[in-house]
């Protein structure tokens, strides 16, 4: 019954959209509430969701006739009220400013929403939706007056993966000007649930990157986004291996032979976002002599239950001056929603010591992509100066 329900919601759905094509007879788009506008991150013909700038409401819509229930699952479940046109509709109280994964779920299974472009997180393709900041969001939005660099999409071989695995690779906008310019190297990794994807489209990594570059902030880089995960063929559906080792043993090889980078660790910075703060700090703190540069953005699980300062990661911390001598910068960034006692690890570091630790905040946001583009903003301009 649910298989025939979605069926026919389907129907409606392309029904709806097909009338509305350059060429085809139909009815009239309806115009938007007053105040509302279609989300930037729609597919192009959709008029929903809808957000409403200067409020952070979000408008959704549903044509699902035959359904008997319909809810929408942004931060929560929240039911969505059908009109006599078997028309499901919701508006939201105000969202947080920045990106939303979110799912429809009709009769109980959770579902795009086809107005949505895909977005893969929480180990699925979702919908998402952008709530539009003001001017202060410009940092990581296009510039049409400056240069742009490239992301560039790669297979590469791992021998410990024992499979091809695909990177995205940033390159700032004068590399093809200058052939003789060699360039430092940023190793971005994503969160759990996302892929390789993530920085450069939910992230938009690139404007910031493009326009930190342009004004003189930060210095040109490369910046490599590699999968936080190791992958399985499909008749093995095991992975094996461990995730430091294909970074170091296949990923750092391939790149420095692939593009024109420097080579030594002044000139190599890893950060990471959740659990990829973590890897970050698993592969930098187990290869000193690799990095010199070191991001945990929501990621950084140094002091939790039994471990202190002298024991976390092997106890890279016990001595202070070591580690000062060895890390130019390890940089600590936190939503204030999260919570997740990112501060009072920082306060153990600098009190053990430790001077080249740097704590970043992002005001308002909890565990999500606002919170990250804010740390990617702060901590570029930071590296290889």
């Amino acid at each position: 019954m649910k298989k025939i329900v979605l069926f026919a919601a389907t129907l409606l759905v392309w029904g709806t959209v097909l009338a509305q094509l350059p060429g085809r007879r139909g009815p009239q788009v309806e115009p938007l509430p007053e105040g509302f506008k279609p989300a930037s991150t729609n597919t192009f013909i959709s008029q929903y969701p809808a957000v409403n700038p200067q409020t952070n409401q979000a408008l959704f819509r549903v044509v699902a006739p035959e359904a008997h229930s319909v809810k929408l699952l942004l931060n929560g479940e929240h039911d969505m009220k059908k009109d006599e046109n078997g028309v499901w509709w919701i508006t939201t109280e105000p969202l947080v400013v920045g990106f939303h994964y979110y799912a429809i779920a009709i009769d109980g299974v959770p579902l795009m929403d086809r107005g949505s472009r895909a977005y893969f997180g929480s180990n699925w393709e979702s919908s998402g939706i952008e709530i539009p900041e003001g001017p202060e969001g410009d940092y990581y939005r296009f510039n049409r007056n400056i240069p742009h660099g490239q992301i560039r999409s790669i297979e590469y071989w791992s021998d410990v993966n024992g499979l091809e695995r695909h990177i995205n690779v940033y390159v700032p906008a004068d590399y093809e000007k200058n052939p003789g310019k060699r360039y430092p190297v940023l190793y971005l990794i994503h969160g759990w649930g996302e892929d390789e994807n993530g920085w450069s489209i939910q992230g938009h990594m690139a404007n910031i990157m493009d326009g930190l570059i342009a004004s003189g902030k930060a210095v040109p880089m490369m910046v490599v986004m590699p999968s936080g995960d190791i992958q399985t063929s499909p008749d093995v559906r095991e992975a094996s291996g461990d995730i430091t080792d294909i970074f170091m043993n296949d990923l750092i090889p391939f790149i420095d032979k692939t593009f024109r980078t420097y080579t030594d660790r002044e000139h190599r910075a890893m950060a990471g976002l959740s659990r990829g703060g973590g890897q970050t700090c698993a592969t930098v703190f187990s290869h000193m002599d690799k990095f010199a540069w070191m991001g945990a953005f929501s990621g950084f699980f140094g002091f939790r239950g039994n471990t202190t300062v002298e024991t976390a990661y092997n106890g890279v911390f016990k001595d202070a001056n070591a580690f000062n001598r060895q890390m130019n910068l390890l940089f600590i960034s936190i939503g204030t929603e999260e919570g997740m006692g990112a501060k009072e690890s920082y306060e153990i570091l600098v009190n053990h010591g430790i001077k080249n630790v740097v704590f970043h905040e992002s005001q308002g946001t909890a565990h999500e992509w606002l919170t990250w583009r804010r740390a990617l903003y702060d901590f570029a301009p930071r590296i290889f100066q």
